[in-house]
C-alpha cells in the first residue's frame, strides 16, 4: 500500500473536501467548480492542484477547459486502512441503535 500522508494531507482541507463531494456526482470543469465554492479561479485551481497531487483526482483537456474527475483508488486504500477502526464506531451505532428502539418501545407503551 502506498503512504497515505499525501491523501490525508489533502484531505485535512474544507475545500478540498467540498471539491472532492462536487466531484462525487460527475466529473466538473474548473468553472463550474469555482462558482459552485465561490473562490477565485487562482484559488480553485490551488487546491486541485493538491488533490491532483495526492492522487485524489485527474485532469483532462476539453477542448478549452479542464475538467476534473475523482480517481478512486487512494480512496480506496484509505477505506482500507480504516477498515480495523469501524468497528469502534459501529458498537456506538449499534447502542444507539438498541437505545432508540427501546425508546420507541417505551414511547408505544405509554399510548
Amino acid at each position: 500500500m502506498a503512504s497515505l500522508e499525501p491523501a490525508f494531507r489533502a484531505l485535512s482541507e474544507n475545500h478540498r473536501l467540498q471539491i472532492l463531494g462536487l466531484l462525487l456526482n460527475r466529473p466538473r470543469p474548473v468553472g463550474e467548480l469555482v462558482e459552485c465554492l465561490r473562490l477565485s479561479q487562482p484559488a480553485t485551481s490551488k487546491h486541485l492542484r493538491a488533490l491532483r497531487d495526492a492522487g485524489l483526482v485527474r485532469a483532462r483537456v476539453d477542448r478549452q477547459r479542464r475538467v476534473y474527475e475523482i480517481c478512486p483508488e487512494p480512496l480506496r486504500e484509505i477505506q482500507h486502512w480504516l477498515r480495523p477502526y469501524r468497528r469502534l464506531w459501529s458498537r456506538s451505532l449499534d447502542r444507539l441503535g438498541h437505545e432508540l428502539e427501546k425508546l420507541a418501545a417505551e414511547g408505544r407503551n405509554d399510548d
